[in-house]
């Protein structure tokens, strides 16, 4: 009968291989009418029951859950009902899997500022999807706006730049005393399977004030050296207090050591007093003979 088919089918591929597909009671429908999905996936050729089904308060069936979907080709949709008062339209689609693709936030987005140029370089990864792998096949929309200052009685601004084709941008109005942010979100850029709609958008990324300048990248190579020459000024400190100790201990004498100019002059003394001695014990002992 008519209005007894299911309305407003609609699905979503989402986190790149998750799949919801969501529909409305039909509007003649009575309360005990069931609802079965069966769908053929790309490239195969038996139709499958939904495993996970989504169900309202009278506990019909009003979407189902989908894990491990391949975006490949066409898809095919069968819904069909039961009743014990009304025969149930079926419901029927095929739809082309990328195009329902929301597509994930781009990944990795850097920014590195230099306050000196008043630019700011960002970089990011496209989305993940499990059937593109060419970078030229996004295009992207980013948001920079400028925060709020209380002290200042500054407002929020914000600048769009809506086609970008390519994963990197020069932002040329950066000011070291403002702080910003910035998000992306991304689409096809016209001539692959990619999802037509925009996708979700990254996590705002804040960046501005004195650590995202260059003094950031000073300090980096400030703070390493500031700890070599800590270091190296322990290790003296050490090295000076350990000789002024060593050196008030006395040291026994080395009898192997080498003699100093000093020690072999008192030695050459002592030598010629001894000879003089025995030169006048050995008059005397002539003496006394005669």
């Amino acid at each position: 009968m008519n209005g007894t088919a299911i309305e407003n089918f609609v699905c979503v591929i989402f986190n790149v291989s998750f799949m919801n597909c969501t529909w409305h009671v039909g509007r003649s429908a009575t309360e005990d009418t069931q609802y079965f999905l069966y769908w053929r996936p790309p490239k195969k050729e038996d139709v499958t029951e939904c495993q996970d089904y989504i169900k309202d308060n009278y506990g019909r069936h009003t979407g189902c859950r989908f894990q491990n979907v391949a975006i490949e080709n066409n898809a095919y949709f069968l819904v069909n009902g039961s009743s014990s008062e009304k025969s149930i339209q079926p419901y029927e689609k095929t739809m082309q899997l990328y195009k329902i693709e929301k597509l994930t936030p781009p990944l990795n987005v850097t920014v590195n500022c230099t306050e000196a140029s008043h630019r700011c370089s960002i970089w990011w990864q496209p989305p993940r999807t499990s059937h593109v792998k060419r970078k030229s096949c996004f295009k992207y929309e980013i948001v920079i706006e400028s925060k709020a200052d209380a002290e200042k009685n500054t407002k929020p601004t914000s600048e769009t730049k809506a086609i970008i084709e390519k994963n990197s941008y020069l932002y040329e109005s950066f000011s070291s005393g403002k702080r910003y942010s910035i998000k992306i979100r991304a689409t096809d850029a016209g001539f692959c399977l990619v999802s037509p709609n925009w996708g979700e958008w990254s996590t705002p990324v804040e960046f501005g004030t004195q650590q995202f300048t260059s003094t950031s990248s000073y300090m980096l190579f400030l703070i390493p050296g500031l700890a070599v020459g800590l270091i190296l000024f322990l290790c003296m400190t050490v090295r000076a207090y350990l000789k002024k100790t060593s050196a008030r201990v006395p040291q026994p004498r080395d009898p192997f050591r080498e003699l100093s100019p000093v020690d072999l002059q008192t030695e050459d003394m002592n030598l010629l007093k001894k000879q003089g001695a025995e030169e006048i014990m050995d008059i005397e002992e002539v003496m006394e003979s005669k």
